[in-house]
């Protein structure tokens, strides 16, 4: 006995002939296992991240941070590297920051051409 299988794709099609909805698609599994978290409207690509965002939401309320920008970008040679916060403390210095719950080769070599070619130091956190 042979079993036939429909991809979801199949059966999505099959159903829209007949009439009926198709069923939702389970979301397919984020591939460094980070969990999207959303935190005052804002989408944030892991927990971690939000999670910082809400020291330095209250770091600014205290005084320490003047303010702060998420997701930073610098344009290199065949592409763009987005750091995740640029922050300007009240004594004037400013701070790049990344959030990382793995830091992977290609992060390393990113934030490494970004550091050659500007005046900057990114931190990772």
């Amino acid at each position: 006995m042979t079993t036939l299988r429909w991809t979801p794709e199949q059966l999505a099609a099959h159903l829209a002939k007949k009439g009926q909805p198709a069923p939702p698609l389970a979301p397919k599994p984020s591939k460094f296992h980070n969990i999207l978290t959303e935190c005052d409207g804002i989408r944030f690509q892991s927990k971690k991240e939000a999670k910082y965002y809400r020291e330095l939401c209250c770091r600014v309320h205290a005084g320490e941070v003047l303010y702060f920008l998420r997701q930073v970008p610098f344009h290199l040679k065949g592409g763009k590297h987005l750091v995740d916060f640029m922050e300007v403390w009240t004594d004037g210095s400013v701070h790049f920051v990344e959030v990382k719950g793995k830091d992977l080769p290609m992060g390393k070599l990113k934030r490494k051409m970004v550091e050659a070619e500007f005046p900057v130091k990114i931190t990772v956190v």
